[in-house]
Parts: structure tokens; C-alpha cells; sequence
């Protein structure tokens, strides 16, 4: 039997014992146009289980948009995703959507994608705060914070703070040396138990150990 630690299981729903409100997200969202990395969690107490009907809005299979969500995010109570379903026709003199009702109104001729503003992607380490919204289209970068009821419309560098209405990066975490180091070390891609045997130096922001990590 091994000795090696690798940390929880990925594929175990629930990894606190006897706290089900936080649960990884790769074992419970089946969706095709859905991408979870490993270990990203979401935490809520009214049933994690629930992130794909409460927190992802307005995706629909005709629009062809994505949600892609890295590996080690941290997804607080309510935060939404609202993705290009959402859009509504700016060409015309109104914006109401007749032809998905029918019955006369329908339009053949609608290209439903249009104004699509294209894939939803967050990377990965990125904590996004209590009841955050994300626009359609938005870029996340590594590291990144999104601030509780935040409403993300624009992309966020890596390690950057994001806050408000609507969210403005007020700063990097780190400078910009620094962020290209952890770019390029990227130990969200390292197996569980090279982490498990480093997570001394990041915790403890040792860039050092990290590149030199075995």
C-alpha cells in the first residue's frame, strides 16, 4: 500500500466529511458545452448539487458558447454565470425577442448567434465572491479575484482584483515579474501529489522552491 499523499479524491463529490455544502464541481456538472477542471469547488448551502440549474443562465445548445472553468476555483454562494442566451437583437427598433414565441412571429431568417459575444472562460486558482455575476463572453485570468456582487462585464488579467458595478481591476495581486513566473511555473497543471509535496512554498510564496520543484 502507498505512502504517497495526493490530497482528496477529484472525483468525490462531497470531500469534507460531513459538510455538504461545498462539493467538487467535475463530478456533478454533465454538460457538453461545459468544461470544470479538477477540484473546483462550488459552496452552497441550499445544495452545491444545484450549480448547473441555479448558476449558469441562459445557456442554450443553439447559441454553440462555451463555459470553461479551470482547475483550484473557488465558487462562493450564488455566483451566475449568464451566458450568450441571455443577448437580445440591438439591429431592429426594438429588442423583444418575437420569433421564440411563434404563433405568426417566427423568423426564419434569425441567425440566433449574432452578437454573440463568445466563450465564458475562467482560468484556473481563481476565487469568484458571493452572488458575482458573469457577462457573456468574459475572460477570467489565473489567479484572479472577482469581489462579492460584483458584475463582471469586461476580462480580468491574471492575479487581478476585481470589484463592483461594474467590476473594475483595482490591482494585481503580485507584480508583474512575479505573475510571469507563476505563469510559466502554472502548478494547477502539476499531478496532486507534486502539489501535495510543494504546497509549503505556495502557501508561503516561495517562487524559488516552486521552480525548483520536484
Amino acid at each position: 500500500m502507498s505512502d504517497i499523499k495526493r490530497g482528496p479524491n477529484p472525483d468525490q463529490t462531497y470531500p469534507m466529511q460531513g459538510v455538504n455544502q461545498v462539493a467538487f464541481l467535475k463530478p456533478i456538472v454533465d454538460h457538453p458545452m461545459i468544461e470544470i477542471g479538477e477540484y473546483t469547488y462550488y459552496d452552497d448551502p441550499a445544495g452545491p448539487e444545484n450549480f448547473l440549474a441555479n448558476c449558469v443562465r441562459y445557456h442554450f445548445e443553439h447559441m454553440g458558447d462555451r463555459l470553461k472553468i479551470g482547475r483550484y476555483c473557488a465558487i462562493a454562494t450564488g455566483a451566475e454565470f449568464i451566458m450568450n442566451g441571455a443577448n437580445h437583437a440591438l439591429d431592429g427598433f426594438s429588442t423583444y425577442p418575437f420569433a421564440i414565441f411563434g404563433e405568426g412571429w417566427e423568423d426564419p431568417d434569425a441567425d440566433w448567434a449574432r452578437g454573440s459575444r463568445g466563450d465564458t472562460t475562467i482560468g484556473n486558482d481563481v476565487w469568484i465572491g458571493t452572488n458575482a455575476v458573469i457577462m457573456p463572453g468574459v475572460t477570467i485570468g489565473d489567479g484572479a479575484i472577482i469581489g462579492s456582487y460584483s458584475v463582471v462585464a469586461c476580462d480580468v488579467p491574471a492575479y487581478g482584483i476585481a470589484v463592483g458595478n461594474p467590476a473594475r481591476t483595482i490591482k494585481r495581486r503580485f507584480d508583474e515579474q512575479t505573475i510571469a513566473r507563476l505563469l510559466e511555473i502554472a502548478w494547477w497543471d502539476w499531478p496532486s501529489d507534486k502539489i501535495t509535496r510543494n504546497l509549503s512554498a505556495i502557501r508561503a510564496q516561495d517562487l524559488s522552491a516552486l521552480e525548483a520543484a520536484e
